[in-house]
């Protein structure tokens, strides 16, 4: 078979047998197609979506292109959680030692942001001496240790996923569902897990900004999810405003460790109804209540931070964060903006406008090769909903100049809206398959 028949076949809209489709990803791993050969079937798949069995067979074959984790011999269950990536979104770093502390085996293969939606692998690399490139061998020993292991997306595990990604980045194929599909699930297979629970952001500062588009991602990510023997659970949540306080790494760390130690938040909720989700779906649970119950009982006896500090420590963190916040790195620019108008309700806060004003200020990638400032960023002190009046903190700007910091407020400023009747408080997660 030769790659050209497989293009031809893709751009005449016909049916990819299984071979095909491990033809695609072979070549994607090891390099043995040129890339313009790759970029025209990306192409043609973007204009004829592939449909649902296709899509299976990409995704196992590119789950198989490397090394797969085997978690043969460590407690069940063994769970994964991915998000499709939005602005203030370090969900993992709580979700993932909240499960830990309730028994589940978590283990994650994360990745870095780009544009306006963060990487948990950049806010984890705020912490002195994290290590974000594990093998598979300390992934599995280290979650059968403590529960938890995280990498970066690393060489041996689903390599034809990195290679088709940068492909789409550059070349406006990123959009296309199946493709999107294929991506995130070939990792989750890769990683070893046998439950896995998305979370598909819904609005401005998410990839999928209406419902409808959310519910058609989510949809297709479950069907592929059975079809390759996953048992998948799907929250659509809210990313019309920024999840969270802060949006900016190091900042995102610091408020994750907060939550840990019991901080409530709309955040807070988010992370337990995911985790109440987690542990229905995996059996340790019998339903969403007694699970909603687990997870806050772990956040609230502190056994859900004590497990982050082991993780923490076991992936190389050279100092005790919680006890030594000064250690995340600070920027040299802080400016808080007061409110300045009469009394009123918060009715809007533009998520996107929030995550692009923190990708100029060097908190985000234009490119992915692009050098990002861990320290700079934004906390938001107000929520939508939230009562305001003369001298209410709105925000601080973390910059690394005062020009920097004066570009940024004036654009979140402009995020911001306000109305003189109260604003309905809007629930995190929306829907869930």
């Amino acid at each position: 078979m030769d790659f050209q028949s497989v293009i031809a076949a893709r751009r005449d809209n016909q049916k990819q047998t299984r071979e095909q489709l491990e033809l695609v990803a072979k070549s994607a791993a090891d390099g043995t197609v040129p890339d313009y050969q790759l970029t025209a079937w990306l192409m043609a798949a973007y204009l004829n979506p592939l449909d649902p069995e296709e899509t299976a067979w990409l995704t196992s074959a590119m789950a198989d292109s490397g090394e797969r984790v085997d978690l043969t011999g460590i407690a069940k269950p063994w769970v994964d959680k991915h998000s499709t990536g939005g602005v203030g979104d370090k969900t993992s770093i709580v979700l993932l030692p909240v499960l830990a502390a309730c028994g589940l085996t978590v283990v994650k293969m994360s990745g870095r942001g780009l544009g306006i939606t963060g990487g948990t692998v950049d806010k984890l690399g705020s912490i002195p001496g994290f290590r974000l490139d594990l093998t598979p061998d300390e992934l599995k020993a280290q979650a059968g240790r403590i529960g938890i292991a995280l990498t970066g997306q690393t060489p041996n595990l689903a390599p034809a996923d990195k290679t088709l990604y940068a492909l789409r980045d550059a070349t406006a194929t990123v959009s296309s569902i199946p493709l999107i599909v294929s991506s995130i699930l070939s990792k989750k297979l890769a990683g070893g897990a046998e439950t896995v629970v998305l979370d598909v952001k819904c609005g401005s500062g998410g990839f999928m900004p209406t419902l409808g588009q959310a519910t058609e991602l989510a949809s297709a990510l479950s069907e592929t999810a059975k079809r390759c023997g996953l048992n998948i659970r799907i929250a659509i949540s809210d990313m019309n405003q920024p999840l969270g306080r802060a949006v900016g790494n190091a900042l995102e760390v610091k408020e994750a460790m907060e939550t840990l130690q019991g901080a409530p938040s709309r955040f807070a909720t988010l992370c337990v109804e995911l985790a109440a989700l987690t542990l229905e779906a995996s059996g340790l649970q019998p339903n969403r209540e007694a699970g909603r119950l687990a997870a806050t009982n772990a956040l609230g006896s502190g056994a859900a931070a004590q497990k982050a500090k082991e993780w923490f420590a076991a992936q190389g963190a050279t100092q005790d964060v919680f006890a030594h916040p000064e250690v995340l790195p600070l920027a040299p620019v802080i400016r808080e903006v007061e409110f300045d108008g009469t009394d009123c309700w918060v009715s809007e806060i533009k998520a996107n406008v929030v995550g692009h004003a923190v990708v100029a200020l060097g908190g985000g990638r234009q490119r992915k090769d692009s050098v990002i400032d861990l320290s700079v960023g934004v906390e938001m002190h107000v929520e939508v909903g939230s009562r305001v009046g003369a001298g209410t903190r709105l925000f601080t700007v973390h910059a690394a100049t005062e020009s920097a910091a004066d570009l940024a407020i004036s654009n979140i400023r402009n995020s911001i809206s306000f109305d003189s009747k109260p604003t309905e408080f809007v629930f995190p997660i929306l829907h869930t398959l």
